[in-house]
């Protein structure tokens, strides 16, 4: 989809919407609804930022907000994403105070429309508790974690997904703040699932990684190697080595070493290779 709108970072500030327009009319041959447009802006808006490039990523998504805002209206669903995604920018670059209001809309208007169960209300609970825990206020990340988790549970079912997300956010808070023993359970429940999947699915890098940061803690450091191992391997064959995901892997498996206090061979051959990791943080909450 991104390549299809290519152009579109080649044009000045304000002519994205207009790129996009014009894009859209040449492909199907009649004017686009603002719908469309909106639609087609937020997926391009997620190919900019999973390559880290927020300067760009910046310009179209206020642009894409504002037009959605104009166009459809300040609760319409896609207009609540283009807000869900300018906030995931923000946060994505340490902007939390620009971040936490525009996660705050979003919140309140799905509360009211879809309700506050629905799938997209709970990732926006889930978003502004991702915002809380990154500024370490756990306190008020804790309760929206467990609130998204009780509530997936119910309506989406144990093994789904986005139920195992908020397993593995919430088993992340205990983890942050050194509540290992009920961390552990919450990650092994994370990991059972994903082992059933293919060896080439892009989750299983995701949960061997996540899975393995439970064993940094003084409980069961030495279990984490090959985890953090089997991840990157994963990750390299299936994304590729510069990929963001398998860039933090490779970050992973240095921090363990630096914990275990490794030295030598190990220790130079991923040293080369952790400082791309700074150059790429690609938001996890984005809507396309």
């Amino acid at each position: 989809m991104l390549g299809r709108y290519r152009s579109c970072q080649e044009q000045k500030i304000e002519d994205y919407v207009q790129a996009v327009t014009a894009s859209l009319q040449k492909e199907t041959g009649k004017a686009p609804q603002p719908q469309e447009i909106v639609s087609a802006l937020n997926r391009i808006i997620v190919g900019i930022l999973e390559k880290g490039d927020y300067r760009t990523g910046e310009t179209v998504a206020v642009q894409t907000y504002r037009f959605a805002e104009q166009k459809l209206g300040p609760d319409n669903p896609s207009t609540l994403s283009s807000v869900n995604n300018l906030a995931a920018l923000y946060k994505s670059q340490g902007r939390y105070g620009e971040a936490e209001p525009l996660y705050q809309r979003a919140l309140a208007a799905r509360e009211k429309v879809p309700g506050p169960e629905h799938p997209d209300t709970l990732r926006s609970v889930n978003n502004l508790a991702g915002l809380y825990y990154a500024q370490g206020r756990y306190g008020e990340a804790e309760p929206l974690y467990q609130r998204a988790l009780a509530a997936r549970e119910k309506v989406l079912g144990p093994e789904h997904p986005d139920t195992l997300i908020s397993v593995n956010n919430l088993a992340e808070l205990y983890e942050g703040q050194g509540r290992y023993g009920e961390a552990e359970p919450l990650l092994q429940r994370r990991w059972r699932p994903m082992r059933k999947c293919s060896a080439l699915n892009t989750q299983i890098p995701c949960a061997v990684s996540t899975t393995s940061r439970l064993y940094m803690t003084p409980k069961a450091l030495r279990g984490s190697e090959p985890l953090y191992q089997r991840a990157l391997a994963a990750r390299e064959k299936v994304l590729g080595p510069e990929h963001p995901h398998t860039l933090s892997s490779v970050n992973n498996l240095a921090a363990l070493y630096y914990y275990k206090g490794a030295t030598g061979k190990r220790n130079r051959s991923i040293s080369g290779r952790w400082r791309p990791v700074r150059k790429y943080s690609a938001p996890s909450t984005l809507i396309p």
